[in-house]
């Protein structure tokens, strides 16, 4: 292990708020090298929701994303809080953001790299299968919810409207495993 490289001369991390750090490492690629610097954005794992209701349509959530500074269509999503487990991270984030209860959870695979060039989390993709809604539900404030099929998803895919490249993965992980079928 001591003769393999790049290796790690320095690491720094800085809190910006409790949903997201810089880290700064020192890499250092060959003997006697000089060390360069990286930067990534630190933050808990994501979590990529594809629930299917009981009428076989999916919820999507709109919400304005200062990151883009525009509204954005997508999966319902979040981040596991700390020491949660990612499926009940899933299940609370769906019932928070559309309503629908999980009726059956399914994995989408090993947790995958949400970005390696700038992001140092994971995300954990899931299909579900839902209840039905809860009566008297709400979005929270500023996101609206909509029922869409595998058509429309794509209608919306083809047409810019649902661009989240994470949830992209989601919809693909979810169809090679047998989950969905995307009309082309």
């Amino acid at each position: 292990m001591a003769d393999e490289w790049p290796k790690i001369r320095a690491r720094q991390t800085t809190t910006i708020s409790p949903w997201m750090d810089v880290i700064a490492r020192e890499v250092e690629f060959a003997p006697g090298e000089p060390s360069q610097l990286y930067h990534a954005v630190g933050q808990g794992d994501y979590l990529a929701i594809l629930a299917r209701t009981p009428d076989g349509r999916f919820p999507i959530v709109r919400q304005y994303r200062p990151a883009v500074e525009c509204f954005t269509w997508e999966l319902p999503a979040g981040l596991l809080e700390r020491g949660e487990e990612p499926a009940a991270a899933c299940a609370r984030e769906l019932l928070e953001e559309t309503g629908y209860p999980v009726r059956a959870i399914h994995s989408l695979g090993m947790p995958a790299a949400a970005c390696t060039g700038r992001l140092s989390n994971s995300i954990h993709s899931f299909f579900v299968e839902t209840g039905e809604r809860v009566a008297n539900f709400a979005p929270e404030p500023g996101m609206s919810v909509a029922l869409k099929s595998p058509a429309e998803i794509v209608a919306m895919i083809k047409a810019g409207e649902f661009v989240q490249q994470l949830h992209l993965g989601a919809l693909m992980l979810a169809e090679i495993r047998g989950f969905l079928t995307l009309p082309r």
